[in-house]
């Protein structure tokens, strides 16, 4: 999408602060942190929210979780333990209309929402 944000950043027009990388996924700095670890992962095919997701799309996301292992290990994080959120749409508070994984860390982070 010409005026989606992550595609611009995907392109390289926006410059981001790297930490993975590869064929079909992205993984950088959020530029307002939440929290000490603030990562975002996003795959590089353009998807606005969880509800546009196909069939198609199955590996993809699954390729999206397995890569924020990576970074959590990468990272030196994974022992401490994160959390993982996913908005879907306006209500929710998604801003960004490109799907988008939160990676939350570094320090203990309240509680629970669920489970």
């Amino acid at each position: 999408m010409d005026d989606c944000i992550f595609c611009k950043i995907v392109d390289g027009q926006i410059p981001s602060k790297k930490v993975y990388e590869d064929e079909d996924v992205l993984a950088f700095h959020d530029i307002n942190p939440a929290a000490p670890i603030h990562i975002l992962v996003i795959p590089k095919k353009h998807i606005a929210m969880l509800t546009e997701l196909k069939e198609e799309d199955e590996m993809l996301i699954g390729k999206i979780y397995t890569t924020i292992n990576k970074i959590a290990k990468q990272e030196g994080f994974e022992k401490q333990g994160y959390r993982v959120i996913t908005n879907c749409g306006k209500d929710s508070g998604q801003e960004v209309m490109h799907i988008h994984f939160h990676i939350l860390g570094g320090k203990i982070l309240g509680d629970k929402i669920v489970g």
